[in-house]
């Protein structure tokens, strides 16, 4: 309609410069979109006008004139034009309108010019495309001044290059420099741009070549992508790569059947540019399948389908010849003659990669049994013809994808399935997938979700996955070739070091690595690997964890180190990161096991080379022991001193070699005929000389007596065992034994250096921690030789008398003005001499004889000496060291004044020590008698107020003696300063609750404040003695056990205390304080029921310690790390034990017995009273179990009359709505109570009589006590009647309309029948006459139930457990109890307690009549059954008609009333009906279920879409089609596009201004509730299964997503569509009302 109205307009006003002024603008404006589209027509008018060779219409002059005009246009209205567009911020509707209309008035404008102007106009637009790539160089060329009135943004730039490339295609360099920018751009622009780039520029350079031209474009698009990814593999270069590739598959991958002349040379049919022969373009696809944005992952797979597609069809090899790559690097090939295998190998591989997107293992695990297809067809291929058709990569591709799902189930199903590769066990394919275990693998293996442990495990159990690694690592390297396994092993553990491992992961690919077969693998960087791991990655760790983890790793050491390639210094130095406090220790398995590994290889290790080693002879091979002695003497040589304090030896070094001594000795005491005194002495022999002469030569270096110091220590410290073998004497450990012999000689001379250094040398920074070393000599002595009277006599009548003396004197000289640093440091030095004498006394390694006793007390006076008779405070608690000021004599000034910068921990452990020694004088001595405050508790008050103040002066970690001088001080002060001790213990629990994220200080921390504030005497207090402290006391109870939930073991430490307080293990019990459990009672009750739902991490690290802890002495971090026992378990098993050693006798322990039972019905009833509907194993039915389980171990101890008070509420309770396990347990309750008190049989039987409507099923409780019958009948009088009773209840029920009561009534009529039977046949009165009717009941019963479902039921519920192997009475015991009935009524494992916790309780009491372990392992051995009872009332049904939808579909007869309307178009029907439809394009090509189509229809002309594309018009007439469309197609316009046309028709879509949008999830996807829709939308919706095709991807504007909570990843095509169809009607709804609303009203 345009071109004929501008031929009329043309044809009848020959005018042309009037045309031209009218329809141009001025060059300053930016004109409407209509009159830049109106000139554009004028111009395509002029075309025909210009070519025509006739002169008479316009002449030549004219047309000159008319050229001349429209290079005007170009110059000074498109390209001004599209520089304001460019300066436009923002993506709005008149901006992309606009830039359409005007590169469309380009494109059409430049041809009509010269032939010079398409080049011209070309060079002056692309210098704004290629200033885009380079950002920063335009800013600086702006800022200079660089001429170019026409700067163009980069997106408004390519869109007018893609009008001008038309124009271009003849000039061969210009295209080439457009091809070389576009290219450019892609690799440099941000992401929204590289698609418009490749769509609107460079795939029309490639639609507009041809020939020889388009066969170079695309060689070099090909070899640039290649060459790009080659040089830089990121996700973001294998992103734009594919994104590129995939656009011009359909150049680069044309079949053969499309003509394309210039893909194929004359003489061959090969093509000239192939993708498929380079290498690069197949690593980009791997790169693609494994990438982390789902749309690379699908451009990927798209390009794989397309070549193997290709491949079939053209039936030719491919490649042609293997000789220009080595054949490992080909990674696809094709041969005709198998063309069918191949075919569904890929095939088979598309589906899985496919199939693997959908991130649900129930979707994926069906096709994980083509992956082993997959591997079968490449291990066959290989083997039959020689040749590996499949490349092992491919199927790491496959992997990868898997380890990098967001489902951490499909994660784990993808590492099992590899761990299972048998195919692996060969070399080749081993080889093959070396790197990518090295690398891929390790990284998910880091993953901690992957050790859960599996179904069907048990607590303490291995997880399967670390079982399985093992067994695969074994496998792994045992078919590795040998010349790779060295390097690879090498590569996964430095893997270890190259990122964050959690402890599980860690700890189990240890031990997998320790169970390698031994083989020389590792040499000096192996062991440099595993020192980093350590070092770095370990150190982090859980205590127990970190150890077993270190034993692992020195197995994996000991096994795979080539001895050949490490000296020993080597082997001593890896040796001195393993901790003996965590691992390493001396004593344990793995010490010996290091001790023969070195006694094995004595003499095979590579022999050192020392600096004196100049001849070339070949060194000697290097002993242990001679390496020892030669370290030893390398050790004590030290310069001559510097004539200043030197900084304390690093002892590192003393461990290196206390170590490499300790095994030596211990490695050659096993052999014959060695004396261990001799070796000793020899070894220690120079150190042994330096210590003889410390105290006398004063020509020895300070350095020198330091190092032999640090030695001793180490040898003491490291040389003792914590594990020594105790079967029935502990065993004499010879060697310390020896070492103390001969240690022992030098003790004196020892003593008197230290004690001459301490006593007034100490006076320099440096001597601080000098001080902290002789004082730890100091105290390791005296434990040492305290059994030795001689030297014990000494130590105490002399040494320490002095040191108290001469400490004591220091403290009391008066400060001074400008504190020194001599002062300072020998203040520090005094007090924690001072400390260490108190605590040894304390620990009674040493008596208080009369010197040391007198020393002490006067130390005692010190502390409690007032300030002035005048102010009655103490003035000597609480003294701090003043920071000393650096002076010019103090030599090394620099170090020793960065020491000072740390004088704040000093000063710390000076207050620290001062309370070490008042918590052990206030319990030796007491509050001196000569202190004059007024009287003896206004001392105390003073020195706890004291303790208050350093309480919040300590650091957090150092504050153990203050509350242990509390602990002491605080009941005697109780009674008299009540708000005092208020005091101290809430801010005692408010520091201690700020230590909980600090492991390291919190636990001592806890334990001191337990220890403090429930002290006996604390617990005594009642409400009227101290109400405010007893308060503070509960409310800290309640706080505690509020932290324990989500922190395991506090409540443990409480329970602990308080148990052995009201009931020593040692029998000791007193009546006056067991009474004070009642005050507390509310704890026990808690802990009855204690057990936190853990997070699955916190529950996987107690498995993992658990799992440790069970491998024994077998791993040394058992023996080693003295850990506490912090199970969540704990304060069940620990009360459950008190309650054990209850004595139902004493008349104490029965209240609590029966106010603990109250309390835990009380929280029963409550819970099952509450309105909160619970699950299986959600945490109100685990308090249940745990109540009932309660009960059922204290129902042995209760009083006869006390279980008639409370029998009722067993009966009320069994009435309610109870989980399985609950059941079982109030089952058994009352069996109990029935056996044991025969009388309350009436009770019971009333039961049955009660109304309760709401629970009817509750009846299958008391039905399943009558099923145990035969328990209970022996002790009841009158047994006939009752069985008469029995059966009298059972037939009334036998008839019930319920299924599950019926079936249990029968199952209880068997049983009670087969007790009545014999009865009945010996006459027993009652029982006679019911027999016949009772036999024929049952008999028709049981034949009511042969068949279907009833004959599975009563089959699986008379083999339960519960009504099978169970004896109520025989099987009663802990084990049953708390583990077996747990297990078999499905509790989750963590509600099963296992025997062996009881028994680690030293305070446990067994009984014959309450034993710990069930006497017959038969129920034990059984598995949960499939029949869990259940208790669901009926549901009133509802209505059949209620809330039915009523969906109206126009009657198809009355359609001919409609005829003249139907011969409009869509748009006119509507138009009649007063309907107005949008701007909104629906294009659903790609969809092919009529289903769909017909509901898509329905929602676009309901919400007024423009117009609906599909494939096919031939869908409308489809019977399913039509079923959901209800004739919307009959007002809705439809178009037919073939998918095939989609590209030109998108294309076609862009250049008229519309918006292409799709619903993709991708990286730069944006929210549909964030979205705004310009006017012009054009929505394409992607296919049913495949979505949208990869080679469109890049047409999009914008991906749009529609946010999701649920797990399920993707919704129905149509409802996603009808989702953004409404979105969009929403919005512009909104706008076109907000329109109307603001037009002013007439």
């Amino acid at each position: 309609m345009n071109s004929v109205l501008v031929n009329a307009v043309l044809s009848s006003s020959p005018d042309f410069h009037l045309l031209f002024e009218s329809l141009t603008w001025p060059s300053d404006s930016w004109p409407g979109t209509e009159r830049v589209e109106a000139l554009t027509a004028f111009m395509e008018g002029l075309g025909p006008i210009l070519a025509e060779s006739d002169t008479t219409r316009c002449s030549a002059a004219k047309r000159r004139s008319i050229i001349a005009q429209v290079d005007s246009v170009v110059w000074t209205r498109c390209l001004p034009l599209l520089s304001k567009i460019s300066a436009e911020a923002g993506e709005g509707t008149r901006r992309r309108e606009s830039t359409a209309a005007a590169c469309r008035l380009l494109g059409v404008c430049v041809p009509l010019c010269d032939r010079a102007a398409p080049g011209r106009v070309a060079l002056s637009v692309l210098p704004s495309l290629q200033q885009a790539e380079a950002e920063a160089e335009e800013e600086e060329e702006e800022e200079e001044g660089v001429p170019g009135p026409w700067r163009l943004s980069a997106e408004v730039a390519s869109e007018a290059m893609a009008a001008l490339v038309p124009s271009l295609a003849a000039d061969e360099q210009l295209t080439l420099i457009t091809l070389s920018s576009a290219l450019s751009c892609i690799k440099t622009l941000p992401d929204a741009m590289v698609s418009r780039i490749i769509v609107r520029l460079l795939l029309t350079v490639l639609d507009c070549c041809g020939g020889a031209i388009l066969t170079r474009v695309l060689k070099l698009v090909l070899e640039d992508m290649c060459s790009w990814h080659r040089a830089d593999r990121t996700h973001v270069v294998a992103e734009r790569t594919l994104l590129c590739l995939t656009a011009l598959s359909e150049h680069l991958l044309k079949p053969h059947s499309l003509p394309s002349s210039s893909f194929f040379s004359s003489s061959s049919p090969r093509r000239e540019v192939d993708p498929r022969l380079s290498v690069q373009f197949w690593r980009m696809i791997q790169d693609g399948l494994t990438h982390r944005d789902s749309v690379s992952r699908k451009r990927a797979l798209y390009l794989l389908k397309m070549c193997v597609a290709l491949s079939e069809e053209e039936g030719l090899d491919c490649p042609l010849s293997p000789s220009e790559e080595a054949a490992d690097d080909i990674l696809f090939k094709w041969e005709p003659s198998r063309s069918k295998l191949l075919r569904e190998f890929w095939e088979d591989y598309a589906l899985v990669m496919e199939t693997l997107e959908e991130n649900q293992i129930h979707v994926v695990r069906p096709v994980l049994n083509r992956i082993d297809t997959l591997i079968q067809t490449t291990v066959n291929e290989g083997q039959a013809v020689g040749q590996v058709f499949f490349h092992p990569s491919w199927l790491l591709c496959v992997y990868q994808r898997m380890f990098h799902s967001e489902n951490k189930s499909l994660m784990r199903e993808g590492v099992c399935h590899l761990l299972e590769l048998q195919v692996l066990r060969q070399p080749a394919f081993a080889l093959a997938f070396s790197q990518f275990i090295a690398g891929p693998f390790m990284d998910v293996l880091s993953e901690t979700s992957l050790f859960h442990k599996s179904v069907g495990q048990s607590v303490g159990d291995c997880p399967e996955l670390g079982a399985k690694l093992q067994v695969f690592m074994i496998t792994f390297f045992t078919s590795l070739p040998s010349a790779h396994r060295g390097r690879i092993l090498l590569q996964m553990i430095r893997q270890l070091c190259s990122k964050h491992w959690c402890a599980a992961p860690l700890l189990f690919l240890s031990q997998a690595l320790s169970k390698l077969p031994p083989g020389p693998l590792l040499g000096v960087e192996g062991l440099a690997a595993l020192r980093e791991v350590l070092c770095c990655t370990v150190i982090t760790h859980q205590v127990l964890l970190r150890g077993a983890t270190q034993c692992f790793l020195l197995n994996s050491a000991l096994c795979l180190i080539d001895v050949s390639a490490v000296t020993l210094d080597d082997v001593f130095s890896f040796l001195v990161h393993f901790r003996p406090d965590e691992s390493l220790s001396r004593g344990t398995q793995i010490w010996n096991q290091l001790c023969s590994w070195l006694l094995d290889n004595e003499g095979s290790f590579k022999p050192r080379i020392t600096d004196g080693d100049s001849t070339g002879d070949a060194p000697q091979k290097e002993t242990v022991r001679g390496y020892v002695q030669s370290e030893m003497h390398s050790y004590l040589r030290v310069p001559a001193s510097a004539g200043h304090t030197e900084r304390v030896p690093d002892s590192r070094e003393a461990d290196k070699l206390t170590r490499a001594m300790l095994l030596c000795v211990d490695m050659e005491r096993n052999q014959p005929g060695d004396k261990i005194g001799t070796t000793l002495e020899a070894l220690l022999s120079p150190l042994l000389d330096t210590l003889s002469r410390v105290s006398t030569n004063i020509y020895l270096p300070l350095r020198k007596s330091d190092k032999s110091l640090q030695l001793l220590l180490r040898l003491f410290q490291l040389g003792g065992a914590p594990s020594c073998e105790r079967v029935g004497e502990e065993r004499v450990d010879d060697v310390m034994v020896a070492m103390e012999r001969l240690i022992y000689k030098l003790a004196d001379p020892i003593h008197e250096f230290i004690l001459r250094r301490l006593l007034g040398e100490m006076q320099e920074p440096f001597d601080v921690e000098r001080a902290e070393l002789y004082l730890c000599v100091l105290r390791q002595m005296v434990v040492l030789y305290k059994s030795t009277p001689q030297h014990h006599s000494k130590t105490q009548q002399t040494y320490f008398p002095k040191l108290i003396k001469c400490s004591l004197k220091v403290l009391q000289e008066p400060n001074q003005q400008i504190p020194s640093v001599a002062n300072q440091v020998a203040r520090a030095v005094a007090m924690a001499s001072l400390a260490t004498v108190c605590g040894l006394v304390e620990q009674e390694v040493i008596g208080m004889q009369s010197e040391t006793l007198s020393a002490l007390k006067s130390l005692n006076d010190y502390f409690y000496t007032l300030v002035s008779s005048s102010c009655q405070s103490l003035g000597n608690l609480n003294k701090r060291l003043q920071k000393p000021k650096i002076g010019d004599d103090l030599g090394d000034a620099g170090v020793q004044g960065g020491l000072l910068q740390d004088w704040g921990r000093v000063a710390a452990n000076f207050l620290r020590d001062q309370w070490i020694c008042l918590s052990f004088l206030i319990k030796a001595f007491g509050v001196p008698e000569s202190v004059v405050i007024s009287n003896h508790w206004a001392t105390l008050k003073a020195a706890v107020s004291c303790g208050v103040e350093a309480l919040a002066l300590l650091p957090s970690g150092l504050v153990l003696p203050v509350l242990t001088f509390m602990e002491t001080v605080l009941p005697q002060l109780l009674l008299h300063e009540e708000a005092l001790c208020v005091e101290a213990v809430t801010l005692t629990w408010e520091l201690v609750q700020g230590l909980s994220t600090n492991a390291l200080d919190f636990w001592p921390a806890l334990k001191g404040f337990v220890s403090m504030a429930f002290h006996r005497k604390l617990l005594q207090l009642t409400d009227t003695s101290a109400p405010t402290l007893l308060a503070a006391l509960k409310q800290i109870a309640t706080e505690l056990m509020e932290l324990s939930q989500s922190k395991s073991g506090v409540l443990g430490v409480l329970l602990q205390h308080c148990c052995q307080t009201w009931l020593p293990t040692d029998g000791g019990s007193n009546a006056a304080v067991f009474s004070t459990v009642f005050s507390h009672i509310n704890v026990l009750t808690e802990a009855c029921v204690f057990g936190p739902v853990f997070r699955r991490d916190q529950r996987l690290i107690q498995d993992v310690q658990t799992y440790v802890e069970r491998l024994g002495e077998e791993c040394a971090a058992n023996v080693a790390v003295t850990s506490d026992n912090r199970d969540d378990q704990l304060p069940r098993t620990c009360v459950l034990a008190f309650l054990s050693r209850l004595d139902s006798s004493d008349l104490q322990h029965e209240r609590l017995m029966e106010e603990l039972v109250m309390d835990l019905l009380k929280k029963d009833n409550n819970i099952s009273k509450s309105k909160v509907r619970y699950y299986s194993n959600s945490l109100q039915h685990r308090v249940k179990n745990r109540v009932w389980q309660s009960l059922l171990l204290l129902l042995p101890k209760l009083r006869e009359e006390f279980v008639a008070t409370v029998l009722n509420c067993v009966f009320e309770a069994a009435f309610c709505s109870n989980h399985a396990s609950v059941k079982y347990l109030i089952e058994w309750m009352m069996i109990l109570i029935l056996v044991r008190y025969p009388h309350h049989i009436d009770s019971f039987w009333a039961c049955f009589t009660r109304d309760h409507d709401k629970t009817k099923t509750s009846i299958c409780t008391f039905l399943s006590v009558l099923v145990h019958f035969n328990v209970i009948i022996p002790n009841l009088k009158d047994k006939a009647v009752h069985l008469r009773k029995a059966l009298d209840i059972i037939l009334q029920w036998c008839f019930n309309h319920n299924f599950s009561v019926r079936l249990y009534a029968l199952l209880a009529l068997k049983r009670v029948w087969s007790l009545a039977g014999t009865q009945a046949e010996e006459g027993a009165d009652g029982l006679r006459g019911m027999s016949t009717v009772i036999k024929a009941c049952l008999n028709q019963a049981e034949a009511m139930q042969s068949t279907g479902n009833a004959n599975k039921n009563w089959t699986r519920i008379q083999d339960h457990f519960f009504f099978g192997a169970f004896d109520p009475i025989s099987d009663y015991s802990v084990e049953t109890i708390f583990y077996t009935f747990p297990s078999l009524s499905e509790m989750t494992d963590d509600e099963w307690i296992p025997p062996w916790k009881f028994e680690k309780l030293l305070c446990f009491s067994e009984s014959a009549s309450f034993p710990l372990r069930n006497p017959a392992p038969d129920l034990s051995q059984l598995q949960p059954g499939d029949w869990i009872q259940q208790d669901k009332g009926e549901q009133n049904k509802e209505e059949r008609w209620a809330e039915v939808q009523k969906k109206i579909t126009p009657w198809r007869l009355g359609i001919q009333e409609q005829e003249p309307e139907l011969q409009l178009v869509p748009q006119q029907r509507a138009a009649r009906l007063g309907k107005l439809h949008g701007a909104l394009l629906v294009v659903a090509s790609l969809i092919d279920k009529p289903t769909n189509l017909g509901g898509l229809c329905r929602t676009c002309e309901i919400f007024g879409a423009s117009t609906l594309v599909l494939d096919s018009l031939r869908h409308v007439s489809d019977k399913h089609f039509q079923s959901l469309s209800v004739s919307s197609e009959l007002w809705l316009p439809l178009l037919e596009v073939k998918p095939m046309e989609l590209t030109d028709f998108l294309q076609l879509k862009k250049s008229e201004g519309y918006c292409i949008v799709g619903v993709e999830q991708t990286a730069n996807s944006q929210s549909l509730q964030d979205y705004r829709f310009p006017e012009k939308t054009l929505l394409l919706l992607g296919n049913e299964r495949e979505g949208i095709p990869a080679n469109l991807l890049q047409m999009f504007d914008v991906c749009v997503e529609i946010p999701q909570q649920g797990v399920t990843r993707s919704l129905n095509v149509h409802v996603s569509a009808a989702l953004l169809i409404w979105e969009y009607t929403r919005q512009h709804l909104t706008s076109a009302s907000a329109e109307v609303d603001s037009k002013p009203k007439n």
